[in-house]
């Protein structure tokens, strides 16, 4: 049995709630505790899924390489039942390094397209978002965009100084990479992130300043999660961003996942794996609409707001590459002086 060594426990800033409220002292523990890279709109979702159930759930907050540190160094020990994470490829690693369990379930079965799931069923994708290209319609005609390879399209000279997008540390900026090294190899990757930075792309730490510089006309074109733009135009119905669907006649739209795997030490499986059913199909909607991030399940109807955005053809997910290629794509980044 493995014990956790002192510095990973001590390395996550943890934050408890249960429910609606924080976990007291002298309190019972939760059913069910979580280990969540997901900060988006929990509570409401997860206050549903217990009064539906009767099962409780606590959480407890990191970063997604924080998390998968803690749940290797607890070992047998730990107290977690659910790894929840934003990203495919940190699903896949989890996976890969043995800390989630193999469930049979028909309900995710069918809940969850065959590419957004592990097929060893490790691992389930619960809410889905899309990257894709957003740009000032007063200075760009969508007319202008590849329509075939997007993301390649903007390396064109055209776009010397127009471009704004992440940084290379960003998860975001990483699993794109790799998605293009996927789809084209790696020299063609690193062809098409070399002509970004050659056309001086302005690099932005979130992707709301992101939004806000091409609002504000201090670039043309980004690279933007569609629930950004979402959110934003939420708040401010006037701001002048529009969305482009990127690659429709090529690959498809860059897709990445939230997603959830049952802990392979967890003392509740099945309530575990409960909880995941329940939020692939009975909860997606909760789940996924306050974040204004579209459901997985191809039953559910996407909430009002993304739903004005059109449908889209995506680039089908390929976990194992945004997991295996990462080193690669950070490589390919740095190669290419990337910031």
């Amino acid at each position: 049995m493995r014990r956790p060594s002192l510095i990973a426990a001590v390395a996550v800033l943890a934050t408890t709630i249960s429910g609606c409220g924080f976990l007291g002292i002298g309190e019972e523990p939760a059913d069910l505790q979580i280990y969540s890279a997901r900060h988006y709109d929990l509570e409401g979702a997860f206050g549903q899924f217990e009064e539906e159930t009767g099962i409780s759930v606590e959480f407890i907050y990191g970063d997604d390489a924080e998390l998968l540190e803690r749940l290797k160094a607890e070992g047998d020990e730990t107290p977690a039942d659910v790894f929840m994470t934003v990203d495919a490829g940190n699903l896949w690693n989890a996976a890969d390094q043995g800390e989630l369990a193999a469930i049979e379930s028909p309900e995710l079965e069918q809940a969850v397209p065959e590419d957004l799931r592990d097929v060893e069923g490790r691992w389930f994708g619960l809410a889905m978002r899309a990257r894709t290209v957003t740009y000032n319609p007063d200075n760009v005609d969508p007319a202008e965009f590849d329509t075939e390879e997007t993301y390649a399209g903007l390396a064109d000279p055209k776009w010397q100084g127009r471009l704004c997008m992440r940084d290379a540390t960003a998860s975001y900026t990483q699993s794109l990479v790799a998605s293009l090294i996927d789809l084209h190899g790696r020299e063609k990757a690193l062809e098409i992130v070399q002509g970004w930075v050659d056309n001086d792309v302005e690099i932005m730490s979130n992707d709301i300043l992101l939004l806000e510089a091409i609002d504000a006309g201090a670039c043309d074109v980004g690279i933007n999660n569609h629930y950004y733009l979402a959110r934003e135009l939420e708040e401010k119905p006037d701001l002048n961003v529009d969305l482009f669907w990127a690659s429709q006649a090529g690959a498809g739209t860059h897709v990445n996942i939230s997603g959830a795997g049952v802990v392979a030490s967890s003392d509740a499986p099945d309530k575990a794996q409960r909880l995941i059913e329940w939020l692939a199909g009975p909860g997606q909607n909760a789940f996924v609409d306050g974040n204004h991030e579209y459901p997985v399940n191809p039953d559910v109807e996407p909430e009002p707001m993304i739903a004005e955005f059109g449908e889209f053809e995506r680039m089908p997910l390929n976990a194992e590459a945004y997991g295996d290629l990462n080193a690669e794509a950070l490589d390919v980044l740095a190669e290419a002086g990337y910031q």
